[in-house]
């Protein structure tokens, strides 16, 4: 271990280093209490083995600081004193230490008191190190709780965390954004053609596709079965056409043979677009509407396309409020058609 000395008298200071290191540890020396909490600010010691009596701070209110300062690795703390009795010990346990042992200091009684600390600081490490450990589980579990587990992208619960941070930020700084709705074309018969596994296999290569087109600031979720829906932060109408063209594009070089897709042949998709400008009253249940209503007229018109929504009505709507009324009125299941193919 590493063992910290605080000890302002130099014989005692010299026949304490030598006894510790004799035992195979390695020491660290102070000559008083104001020196060893330098020290201990500097290195992890495991031990700490103090004088009572010292100049400046003492050894009491040495350990009190050490508690305080409250590291992930904990240090086993020994107070060494001339005066006896319960009340010194008791004195020394309240400010926060493991042990206390009188002088004159006896070697058999040190060591054994530096085992008893060896397995109380091993015990601590392994406690950290659970601590550790179960903390990256529950960061893990609490990603993966807020992705879809076919596509990767954010679910529901991610959509909905993220729409109350985005609401506070349009409160905040009132800039514009867009959201799209993305449908893919023709996809039942997708599956009744080439079945329900090839089917899931599209919807993952759309959704890298679309992850790796939008822009870092961009959020792209799994809105439906077939539909992913992407929230793009302070994009105009004619930068969210851009990159919505980009990402159609990207789908379409994926190359996916579609054989009921016609005329195109390949698996594409249909994108209907809001753009929201600076300030806009206008509420998220509406956005999505407008969003879902450009898609069906991206549909109508062919597919594989960016519509884009018609100007939003100002002045009756209330301000974008938090998506979550919307996500519970049309809240699909994975499994129901609420395609428009």
């Amino acid at each position: 271990m590493k063992v910290l000395i605080a000890e302002d008298d130099a014989v005692s200071r010299l026949m304490l280093r030598r006894a510790i290191e004799h035992l195979g540890h390695e020491v660290l020396v102070a000559t008083d209490g104001t020196d060893a909490w330098e020290l201990y600010r500097q290195h992890v010691v495991d031990v700490i083995v103090s004088d009572w009596l010292m100049p400046g701070m003492d050894g009491l209110d040495l350990c009190r600081r050490v508690r305080a300062a409250q590291r992930e690795t904990y240090t086993y703390f020994m107070l060494l004193s001339s005066l006896d009795g319960k009340q010194h010990f008791m004195q020394g346990m309240q400010a926060g230490a493991d042990d206390y042992l009188t002088k004159p200091l006896d070697r058999e009684e040190l060591q054994a008191r530096l085992q008893v600390a060896s397995r109380v600081t091993s015990l601590h490490r392994q406690l950290a190190e659970k601590t550790r450990e179960l903390e990256v589980a529950n960061h893990a579990l609490a990603e993966s709780a807020r992705r879809d587990p076919l596509t990767g992208l954010g679910n529901r619960l991610q959509l909905r965390e993220d729409l109350y941070r985005l609401q506070r930020w349009l409160d905040r700084y009132g800039r514009g954004f867009g959201v799209a709705l993305c449908d893919v074309d023709r996809f039942k018969l997708y599956n009744d053609h080439y079945g329900h596994v090839a089917g899931d296999e599209v919807l993952q290569a759309i959704s890298r596709a679309v992850a790796e087109t939008i822009r870092a600031g961009d959020m792209a979720y799994r809105y439906g079965g077939e539909e992913l829906l992407v929230i793009m932060p302070e994009q105009s109408a004619e930068t969210s056409i851009v990159a919505m063209e980009r990402v159609r594009e990207a789908v379409e070089r994926l190359d996916i043979t579609h054989v009921s897709n016609r005329p195109y042949g390949v698996v594409t998709i249909s994108i209907g677009l809001v753009a929201v400008g600076q300030g806009e009253p206008l509420a998220w249940e509406t956005v999505l509407n407008q969003a879902d209503a450009a898609m069906y007229r991206a549909k109508a018109a062919g597919r594989n396309r960016v519509a884009l929504a018609a100007d939003p009505a100002s002045g009756t709507a209330p301000h974008p409020s938090v998506l979550l009324g919307a996500i519970a009125s049309r809240e699909p299941d994975f499994d129901e058609a609420r395609s428009v193919e």
